[in-house]
């Protein structure tokens, strides 16, 4: 028999708030986290917008010696994780360290270190750059230091999948503890790559919108006048829990999480297919995995990047799975105002999913004003929605031909 796994804490770190309360709030209000980039001269870049984390201060959570060693995406992991172990309980003597894991994923990782390192030895000469430049910067480090900050030694993992890793690393330390390899796994993505290489490596691609004068009304997934995603950054991490590990300390469960499914395009390096075969297929494994027909699902939050490929092929995707039920279900993206966090949009999704489903709120796709033909699904537009919830699920897809999809449900003793 398979081991319950429930949801008993949470952690963001975004750019509408740097906790799970402000930022559920701002979602819910409909309230975009876009402006100006600030973190460099963007002034020649094609796009010069950005979801940054606003006065986020790292010394908050860690010590000046400490911030000096770490990229910024590992600081929005340690604030991200510890808010989560403070809400799940975590460190109170409560649970077995060895049976505690952490597993989070990134995309890119310490880009801001490399480049800046890179810059130094350009201009100084091999010999100045950091001795911690190489764990400052590789993204296993974000899990090592959430470990060490929450005495978690069990497993301790990382997934690089693009902008399905945060939603990769739930699903796999979901499947840790239900095989029985721990009790309680520290999950999630945190990404931190608004920077030079980054956002120009993106607007290379056209893959940005370039509507700089309107931040907040740039992403705009499922509308008709949608030109490119946003580059967001920050962490979302879930404290995921065995059922009866849980109960016995007496924790407040959130959700439980019963599907995990996965997929791979094998077709593009970045573009997915026009039918959205891949995308289905991991849906259907999430609900094979969940053991629920189509019809008991009442939400997803979508991957709703506002690029012109991903929408109306995400569209697709969830008609071939869920036929007519598509057209009763309810469909966001927070992408809207959260912009795309790349490999720590899963985990930030997923902590929105389980918030919906907690709270019985469904947080709109904002910026929808003008339909796309190909895009005729309920997407929520523009305002919250209250909602009799039992079950979501949440996707994510990558470069790569990576495709993710979790189901959550609403916990029921």
């Amino acid at each position: 028999m398979k081991r319950r796994v429930v949801v008993t804490g949470l952690g963001l770190v975004s750019p509408v708030g740097h906790d799970v309360s402000t930022s559920w709030r701002a979602l819910t209000a409909g309230r975009s986290g876009i402006g100006p980039i600030t973190r460099f001269d963007a002034t020649d870049f094609p796009c010069r917008i950005a979801g940054e984390v606003k006065d986020f201060d790292p010394l908050n959570y860690l010590d000046k010696k400490t911030v000096r060693k770490v990229d910024r995406f590992i600081t929005y992991a340690v604030a991200a994780g510890d808010e989560a172990g403070r809400m799940a309980g975590l460190g109170d003597g409560n649970t077995d360290r060895n049976r505690t894991g952490v597993f989070i994923g990134s995309g890119i990782g310490g880009f801001e270190t490399i480049e800046r390192e890179h810059h130094k030895y350009l201009t100084e000469g091999p010999r100045k750059i950091s001795p911690f430049f190489i764990p400052a910067s590789i993204i296993n480090e974000a899990a090592g230091y959430v470990s060490i900050r929450l005495n978690a030694a069990g497993p301790n993992c990382a997934t690089v999948t693009a902008c399905a890793a945060g939603a990769h690393a739930i699903g796999e330390a979901f499947k840790i503890i239900e095989r029985g390899d721990a009790d309680v796994m520290v999950a999630g993505g945190a990404e931190a790559a608004i920077t030079p290489m980054g956002v120009g490596g993106f607007a290379a691609m056209k893959a940005l919108s370039t509507r700089n004068e309107e931040p907040e009304r740039a992403s705009r997934p499922f509308d008709r006048d949608r030109d490119g995603f946003i580059i967001g950054e920050g962490s979302g991490i879930l404290i995921l829990e065995e059922l009866e590990h849980a109960r016995r300390r007496g924790i407040e469960i959130l959700a439980e999480i019963i599907g995990f499914g996965q997929s791979g395009d094998a077709f593009h390096i970045t573009a997915p297919p026009e039918d959205g075969e891949g995308a289905a297929r991991a849906m259907l494994a999430a609900l094979k995995d969940a053991g629920l027909s189509p019809s008991q699902i009442d939400y997803i939050n979508a991957h709703g990047t506002s690029t012109p490929a991903n929408d109306p092929i995400e569209t697709r995707a969830i008609k071939a799975v869920f036929g007519e039920h598509a057209y009763q279900l309810a469909v966001s993206s927070t992408k809207s105002m959260t912009g795309h966090l790349l490999g720590a949009a899963g985990g930030l999704e997923a902590v929105v999913t389980v918030l919906a489903l907690k709270d019985g709120i469904i947080p709109p796709t904002i910026n929808l004003e003008n339909a796309d033909p190909e895009c005729d699904l309920d997407y929520v537009p523009n305002q919250a929605r209250s909602g009799d919830l039992e079950v979501a699920m949440s996707n994510s897809f990558g470069f790569g031909g990576t495709n993710v999809a979790l189901v959550f449900k609403r916990y029921n003793k």
